[in-house]
């Protein structure tokens, strides 16, 4: 039986997997996808916010040539330190349920249809942010030229492109399309730029408006998405632009399914889930809670640059949890 089982291997995740290991835990980490799976899935030429030191894990140098890191130098950053620390990963396995019973957690999950299962001692849930796009439940979201996922313009040169939203990954998305050659509309639901998109950004996004090279609606309301339009309106005006294809760049929710199901209980109007915010540990003895999924629906309050030093906390915790069990750590 293992010490710990940590369920998701973004940055968060796999700190904890070090934090614990170093402790002499025997642990395991289960990611449906593959390692930091959700920046795999930022924009492709995306430059984080944080320095390249802020984002560094389990005491290995992440050494760039420039001061904020791109997509890039973060995912051979993170495979390097897989490598290095030597850590147990199950990708492409996903979890469907955690049973409790009354000294270990079994872990069923499928990978490739098979099931399967594994008994740990406990369980950190690091699941992370993007589990969920935010659907606006409009007709025609899910026709096949929609997407709330944006990685590179050049597939969309010459085209007509609608991006739904107006904060960085809108703005973001707005900029390599215009560059890719695409015709691009941002329809916005906000009166006015949002005050969080990135300041070094803003003034490269109001140039292209100012120049029509992208051309910006706000107090834009969707009501419609159909093969070859948006349908949106304006104070009450019916409006209609040409869409080839549409990005709903309109943020996530985390998925907090699994926490549900093991009983962990979720704050309704925050969606933080319960725990002791120095141990991490849930209202569940022997589960964690690691990495931004911890902040609920406050994208802006935990990143991964103070969200990596969960795991110590988990792991100072776990061993002190196991020895009162008696068991030798």
């Amino acid at each position: 039986m293992l010490d710990c089982i940590v369920i998701g291997a973004g940055p968060c995740g796999l700190s904890a997997a070090i934090e614990m290991q170093d402790r002499g835990l025997d642990v395991e980490v289960l990611e449906k996808g593959n390692i930091v799976e959700a920046i795999y899935r930022y924009p492709t030429h995306q430059t984080f916010f944080s320095s390249s030191e802020k984002l560094e894990i389990g005491g290995v140098p992440f050494i760039n040539k420039e001061l904020k890191p791109r997509r890039l130098d973060a995912l051979v950053y993170y495979r390097e330190v897989v490598k290095r620390k030597q850590l147990t990963i199950r990708p492409f396995e996903t979890v469907e349920h955690i049973e409790r019973q009354a000294d270990r957690f079994i872990i069923h999950s499928e990978r490739s249809g098979v099931k399967k299962q594994r008994e740990a001692r406990s369980v950190v849930l690091a699941t992370g942010y993007y589990g969920l796009p935010n659907r606006m439940d409009v007709p025609g979201e899910t026709l096949p030229h929609v997407s709330h996922y944006f990685t590179e313009g050049h597939p969309y040169f010459d085209q007509d492109v609608v991006v739904i939203g107006g904060k960085n990954s809108s703005v973001d998305a707005a900029i390599e399309l215009e560059k890719a050659g695409a015709r691009v509309t941002v329809l916005y639901r906000g009166p006015e730029y949002s005050s969080s998109i990135k300041p070094w950004v803003l003034p490269n996004f109001e140039s292209l408006v100012r120049s029509e090279k992208v051309k910006m609606v706000f107090d834009a309301m969707i009501e419609e998405i159909t093969d070859q339009e948006v349908v949106y309106r304006v104070e009450g005006d019916k409006r209609t632009v040409r869409a080839d294809f549409v990005f709903a760049m309109t943020g996530y929710t985390p998925d907090v399914g699994l926490f549900a199901d093991a009983g962990i209980a979720i704050d309704r109007k925050t969606g933080v889930p319960s725990h002791d915010e120095e141990t991490m540990e849930s209202n569940v003895p022997g589960i964690y809670i690691a990495g931004v999924v911890a902040a609920g629906y406050d994208a802006n309050k935990i990143f991964i640059e103070n969200g990596r030093f969960h795991g110590a906390n988990i792991a100072n915790h776990l061993v002190e949890r196991l020895r009162g069990l008696s068991i030798h750590v």
